[in-house]
Order: structure tokens, then sequence, then C-alpha cells
């Protein structure tokens, strides 16, 4: 189950929160998230929910494993990392392995393709970072199996982020008491993401799709004839819109995680900050993702030493991050290609790049979007040979024509909407709602616009969102991959 289809929105999501506040006592609410949780997660893939089970268990005894046989800590803290990492290396990066062992020494003679669990990444990496923390004396671990389990579990953010830390919501999971300020501010926030993702990037998406369909076909040398013969302006256009579908489909997901955490009062960081205003890689990473940035800065950066060891040993804690980062993101070797190539240009700043950036105006957003944008497109396309034939025909390297009558059609026909799109993926709105809530406190007819503007937002943007859905076939979930 995903949050932009019917049976959730319509079924789910209303019989959750109905029994969540019919439910008196803290305890109550929480089993009541937890039965529906499991019940979301086990919508698509009930044997799965066997993995995320026993891994929630085995981490929940090791923790207090941790915390009660200080002596053995260290070895009980390798055990959990090779349980997790051993178990999300099996069944995301299994299949991936074993085929290039065979392409390369011929065995196996037949690859198992072993099913990818949904969310698996999200969990496993929330899992761990709570024995780590436990180990490190940042929390303590928590008695009670079944809270363990609805922090892995819960289904706001267990299958498309953000990368929830136990500390941080420890708290609240023990107690809360939201204010009618919350539950309004969350029902906005997941209704402005609920939008983003049903009109905005489905629509982002079907276009691209349009314009640039090489996954519509199944033999690669036909896919790459295909690109091959799209225009120019086709390729720029369409990579222009999945730039613009995967920030605002990313973005959606954790508006709406954090708006559902909010109506039950619990408060999940921001993981997105309007990205691509950035102006070098390096702070378009400290915007984007933001969850799972910190998670390998912390986890992994800082323990292998961080900058602290020198400056050789620096760059090459750099370059097994944004590996790891690249592979976290799918089992296929563009991911890692792509991890790789902003390590390049982080390398780049910190080492002249980023001070000659810092005295410039306009030039260093431009570059940023630049980097960003042929980023995507190592992203997008798995098959090497696909992505070669779509940088090459970005500059009419494949024999194809500078512009198309398919590209200025489809162009003339949304312009309007891929403008609405942009300024969706900028702080236009934020900047506005801030103006205007100044005037608020000036003009009794601004506050009273404003006011009534507020309240009808959401069931407008429901409104809009459930006709998308219904009327569109096309509704992605991205975050299958990870």
């Amino acid at each position: 189950m995903v949050f932009v289809s019917l049976p959730f929105l319509l079924l789910f999501f209303p019989l959750c929160m109905f029994f969540y506040f019919l439910a008196g006592d803290i305890k109550s609410k929480n089993i009541v998230l937890l039965v529906f949780s499991l019940i979301f997660y086990a919508w698509g893939e009930p044997v799965h929910i066997l993995l995320l089970l026993f891994m929630a268990f085995a981490d929940w005894v090791f923790a207090l494993l941790i915390e009660r046989i200080s002596r053995l800590k260290k070895l009980l803290l390798v055990l959990a990392c090779v349980v997790n990492l051993g178990l999300i290396g099996i069944f995301k990066y299994g299949t991936f392995a074993l085929t290039n062992i065979n392409s390369i020494f011929g065995f196996p003679e037949n690859v198992p393709q072993i099913a990818l669990p949904i969310g698996i990444s999200f969990f496993t990496f929330q899992l761990l970072s709570y024995v780590i923390d436990v180990y490190r004396g940042d929390v303590r671990a928590q008695k009670k199996f079944y809270i363990v389990l609805l922090y892995a579990s819960l289904f706001h953010q267990c299958i498309a982020g953000p990368i929830v830390r136990y500390k941080d919501v420890e708290e609240r999971l023990l107690a809360r008491k939201p204010s009618i300020y919350d539950i309004n501010k969350g029902i906005n926030r997941f209704c402005i993401g609920l939008a983003k993702k049903a009109v905005l990037a489905n629509t982002c998406g079907k276009l691209f799709e349009q314009l640039v369909a090489a996954d519509s076909v199944v033999n690669t040398s036909e896919a790459v004839a295909f690109v091959a013969s799209k225009s120019a302006v086709s390729l720029w256009l369409g990579m222009l819109l999945f730039s613009l579908q995967i920030y605002l489909d990313f973005s959606a997901y954790s508006d709406m995680a954090i708006g559902m955490g909010r109506m039950i009062g619990i408060y999940y960081k921001e993981n997105f900050d309007y990205p691509y205003m950035s102006k070098s890689v390096s702070e378009f990473w400290r915007r984007w993702h933001i969850s799972l940035g910190s998670f390998f800065r912390d986890y992994v950066y800082i323990p292998l030493g961080g900058n602290r060891k020198g400056e050789l040993r620096t760059y090459f804690n750099l370059f097994v991050v944004w590996g790891l980062t690249g592979l976290w993101h799918g089992a296929s070797w563009n991911y890692v290609l792509w991890g790789l190539y902003f390590f390049v240009f982080i390398a780049f700043e910190k080492a002249f790049l980023g001070k000659k950036l810092k005295k410039l105006k306009v030039i260093p957003n431009l570059y940023l979007l630049l980097v960003v944008y042929f980023g995507w497109v190592l992203f997008k396309f798995e098959n090497t040979g696909v992505m070669a034939a779509v940088l090459k025909g970005m500059f009419c390297l494949n024999g194809n024509s500078f512009a198309s009558f398919e590209a200025s059609t489809l162009f003339k026909n949304n312009c309007f909407f891929i403008i609405a799109a942009v300024i969706a993926s900028l702080p236009v709105i934020k900047i506005l709602g801030a103006i205007t809530e100044k005037l608020s406190l000036k003009s009794k007819a601004v506050c009273a616009v404003s006011t009534a503007v507020t309240a009808a937002a959401p069931a407008a943007l429901i409104f809009v969102s459930l006709i998308s859905i219904v009327g569109n076939s096309y509704n992605p979930f991205l975050y299958f991959q990870f």
C-alpha cells in the first residue's frame, strides 16, 4: 500500500485515525498504530513482514544485552551489524552480486531472483542507528519489544522515510498529546505532500515518459536506438521533467510522513530543504534527503575518522561514504557511479572550488543545477548504453536533430504546468506565506482572507488529488528500489 492510493486515503488512514483517537491511554494508541502499521506493510507482501519482525526483535535483544553486559558490548554491536547488514545484503544486493559473479566467472549457472522487501533500507538503517546509539550511551535500551517494533514499522515513514532515529522520537512514542494546532498543521502538511505527489510529481513523470520512454522498450539495443533518435530538446526537456519529478515525489512522501506524525504529536525532522536553491554540491546534500546524509555522516564518515586523520584519509572517507550512498539507492552500477560522481565534485569543492564559489553570486547556483541535472541522467538509466545515448543525444552526437515537433508541442501544451512545478520546487510559497503572516498582523482584511484560504486549502488539495488519482493510471512508487 502507498499513501497516494484510494484504499489508503479513503479506507486505511481514516480507520486508523478513528480507532487511534477512540483509544484511551497512550499504550492503547500505540497498539492501534502498531496493528495498522503491520497491516500497511503486509498489504502488498505479507511474507516479508516476518523479516521486519525478526530484525526488530533481534535488534531489541541486541540493545538490551549491550546495555546489560558492558564487557561484551563491542562484540554484540558487531553481531548486530552483521545481522542487519547481512540481511539487507542478501535481500537487496544478493541478485546483483551473483549476477556480477556470473558475468565474470560463469557461476552460478542460474542466478536466483531475490524479491526486494519494500522499505528494507529505511527500517534497517533505523534499527541499526538504534543499536549503535544504545552502544554509545546516547539512548537507553527500550525494555518493551512492541515499542521498538512500532518505531521500526510505523507506516508514516517505514517504506519511504525519512530515516528516523529512536532518540529523536523516544519521548513522543511513550507520551504525547497533540494540540489542535498540531493536528491542523499536520493535516495541512499531509495535503500539501499529497498534492505534490498526485498532481505535480506524477504529471512530471508522465510527461517525461512521453518524451524519453526508454523503459518501455524491452530489448537493450532497441532502447538505445530509440533514445538515440530523440531530439536534443526532447532529452533536455525530459531530464528537466525528471529532475522536477524526483524532487517533488521524494519530498512529497516526507511531507506526508511529517504531516501524519504531527497529527498524533510525533515530530519528524525535515528531510528536504529546497535543495535546488543550493550554491554548491556540498550544500545540496545538506538540503537533499537530510536524514540519509546525517546517517552516513554520523555512522560512517565520523567513525572512519572524518577529517581528523589528514587530507588523504579525509578524501578516502568521503569516497567510501559516497560509494555507499550511491549503492544505498539501488543494486545497480549506475547508482554507484552516481554516488562517486558527486564525490568528485565534493572533493573538488573541498580542495579549491568551494572557496571560489563563495565569492560569486549567480554562477554557483547555475553550476549546482548543471551538476545535479547531469547526475540525474546517471541515476535514472540503469543501462549504461541507454545512459550514454541520452548524454550524447543532448549534444546532438547521435546524429539526432536539435528540436522536434514532439518536444515543442509538449512544451507549449504544458508550459504553465512546468512553471508551476518549478515554483513548487522553490521556496516561493513559503516566502509568500511568511509575508502574508506579517501582513495579517497589521491588517484585519488580510488576516481574514489568509484564514479563509488556509481553512479551505486542505479540502481543495485533497479534492484535486483524488481527481488526479482516479483519472491517472500513472502513479509510480519510486521508493520501491530502496
